[in-house]
């Protein structure tokens, strides 16, 4: 019970996070999900933080584990809502931004992971 207690608490903590970033006001004359963007890169780095101190065997109780790693990180990053704006911006025609987008997302989320890891 505990377990789910501290995911609930992650998730609601990651999940505000994610709609006050929302909240940005930022240029819009070119059309590009920069904050989702950033959110999945942030989030990427985080559970590559978390990771790699598990791996390192750093003595981390299981539910802060899973406070941060499922709880933050899963209410936080935005794999849904990247998928929408990917197939949004598809379909209003921006197809190279949408390639850009998907690219980008990728890309650079997996790296902030290899990064983490590394600065861990």
């Amino acid at each position: 019970m505990m377990s789910c207690l501290c995911v609930a608490l992650g998730g609601a903590i990651g999940s505000v996070l994610r709609y006050l970033i929302g909240l940005i006001k930022i240029e819009e004359s070119i059309v590009f999900p920069y904050k989702t963007l950033a959110i999945n890169i942030i989030g990427s780095f985080l559970i590559g933080i978390v990771v790699a101190l598990t791996m390192k065997k750093v003595d981390l109780n299981p539910d802060l584990v899973l406070f941060f790693k499922v709880g933050i990180c899963g209410g936080f990053t935005t794999f849904s809502t990247f998928a929408l704006e990917s197939v949004n911006l598809f379909q209003s025609g921006k197809i190279l931004v949408s390639l850009l987008y998907i690219v980008l997302s990728v890309t650079l989320s997996v790296c902030a992971i290899f990064l983490a890891q590394k600065i861990v």
